[in-house]
């Protein structure tokens, strides 16, 4: 038979910490710079929030025992560094570098995580391949060239584009078409 838990309205009910734990009220102070701080490493801030109450569940329930050599704020950010990294791990998915491809069929072409930012070669590639790419369209013909300004480069919809240079909808998708090839050889 369940007993009813002792709650109000004003204060619910917390279960008391393990016998030399610390409990929520010396945890709650640092809730806040434990968010900002996973926030910072994760980018989401649902997943800061589920992180940092792991870290709080941990140590309400004893699974992690503060032993005082440290600041329980220093202790508390060093849990969280731990789920962080646990976290990460759990969600980048290794192959080994002998495989060529997935079950599905597909190629694999790298083990790494994808980074969020380009790297300063990659930032050096994508300008290499601009400068290639704006050359190669000042080299075309002179009515494919404008097509692809007015269509690619400033983005303008089609509409607009068979106006300014009085073509077909068909006419347009042509001089698109050749442009393209003529870019890629």
């Amino acid at each position: 038979m369940h007993t009813a838990l002792p709650t109000s309205p004003a204060r619910p009910y917390v279960a008391p910490a393990p016998e030399g734990a610390p409990g929520w009220l010396d945890l709650a102070p640092h809730r806040e710079h434990l968010v900002r701080y996973a926030e910072r490493r994760l980018l989401d801030p649902a997943l800061a929030e589920d992180l940092v109450h792991d870290v709080f569940e941990a140590v309400m329930t004893g699974r992690a025992r503060y032993a005082g050599r440290s600041a329980l704020r220093s202790w508390l950010v060093g849990i969280l560094k731990h789920k962080i990294v646990d976290l990460i791990r759990e969600r980048v998915q290794v192959t080994s570098l002998d495989a060529d491809r997935d079950d599905d069929g597909e190629t694999v072409s790298s083990w790494e995580p994808e980074c969020p930012a380009p790297g300063p070669h990659d930032l050096a590639e994508l300008r290499q391949r601009l400068a290639r790419a704006l050359a190669g369209i000042a080299a075309l013909p002179e009515p494919l060239k404008r097509v692809m300004e007015l269509r690619v480069l400033d983005d303008a919809d089609a509409a607009h584009v068979c106006r300014e240079l009085a073509i077909s909808p068909e006419n347009l998708y042509v001089r698109l078409h050749r442009a393209r090839v003529q870019l890629a050889h």
